[in-house]
């Protein structure tokens, strides 16, 4: 059922366009409280307001909430292509291919790695939330390459804070377009939500601290292959940082990258890739570093870009 919440339109959000307000009030997203006005489940003095409306202060608001979101479960379901690179008591490396989620999240009914790791008979740690128990670091499902998940107890609690502690040597080799002056570098810009997209980011003055660097490898007559190092951890970070460059990943309409390009170089998704996973052996400490090669659809672009 849905629930309805009823209050007087508070001080610090009056004049507020509906949807921006509606959103800060409940805690809702700017999408979601857009979605609400769009069909009339937002009203203010009993009338029905647009998105774009402003809120008067202390009139009255009536919003009638969407329906609360299923729980989240994990469903075991083989994943084919998934590679297990190494495993033992403590840990799972994965190679992850694209169009693949790390665990389950609303809005996606897609397979994930924690899903096919439990068909695969796999142990993992139950550390965390139910739907990414032992998930210690995510890829998008765009992006293809390694990933650690934590099988015991004690690996969860020390990745978690190997991660946080930016102690986990992550390496990404990324396709982008044009050539990047100058070709190494580091890019130290912070990035938060887009102001007009809640599933996009942006480089922002109000985002947090994010870091790349990189160094170039290979340069081709329209796109260069990089080598990335992330020192933070942001939600697309890499995409986002190349796209202010104006030098958006191949294959990633998302972030600015040219369709013709794409098409020409045989992509569907953005040519990122989690090339290197490095991180201290939760059990004695010793260093682990693991490799990936790239799928078949990453090294056609190159062959491509090769034989121009």
């Amino acid at each position: 059922m849905r629930e309805s919440r009823t209050l007087p339109v508070p001080d610090g959000v009056a004049q507020m366009r509906v949807d921006a307000g509606v959103a800060r009030i409940l805690g809702i997203s700017r999408t979601v409280a857009a979605e609400l006005a769009a069909a009339g489940d937002i009203t203010v003095d009993g009338a029905p307001v647009a998105k774009s409306d402003k809120l008067p202060v202390g009139a009255l608001l009536d919003v009638l909430l969407p329906e609360p979101p299923r729980p989240l479960r994990v469903e075991p379901t083989p994943v084919a292509d998934l590679t297990v690179v190494f495993h033992d008591s403590d840990i799972i490396v994965v190679d992850k291919p694209v169009g693949v989620a790390a665990h389950p999240s609303q809005g996606w009914t897609g397979p994930t790695v924690v899903g096919a790791l439990a068909a695969a008979g796999y142990r993992i740690s139950t550390s965390g939330a139910q739907e990414r128990q032992g998930v210690v670091q995510r890829l998008d499902v765009g992006t293809s390459g390694l990933m650690v998940v934590a099988a015991s107890e004690q690996a969860y609690t020390l990745l978690k804070r190997a991660f946080k502690n930016r102690e986990v040597q992550k390496r990404y080799h990324a396709l982008v377009q044009g050539h990047v002056d100058p070709p190494a570098g580091t890019i130290d810009a912070p990035i938060g939500r887009h102001p007009g997209s809640d599933w996009r980011f942006a480089v922002t003055a109000s985002g947090k601290p994010s870091i790349t660097h990189y160094d170039t490898l290979e340069m081709f007559a329209a796109a260069s292959l990089l080598d990335v190092a992330l020192e933070t951890g942001r939600t697309h970070q890499i995409r986002v940082h190349f796209s202010a460059l104006h030098h958006p990943c191949c294959g990633d309409p998302t972030y600015g990258g040219d369709p013709v390009l794409a098409a020409r170089l045989g992509l569907d998704r953005q040519w990122l890739h989690a090339r290197e996973l490095a991180f201290a052996h939760p059990a004695d400490g010793r260093e682990v570093r693991f490799t990936s090669a790239y799928p078949d659809d990453l090294q056609h672009a190159l062959d491509v870009l090769r034989d121009d």
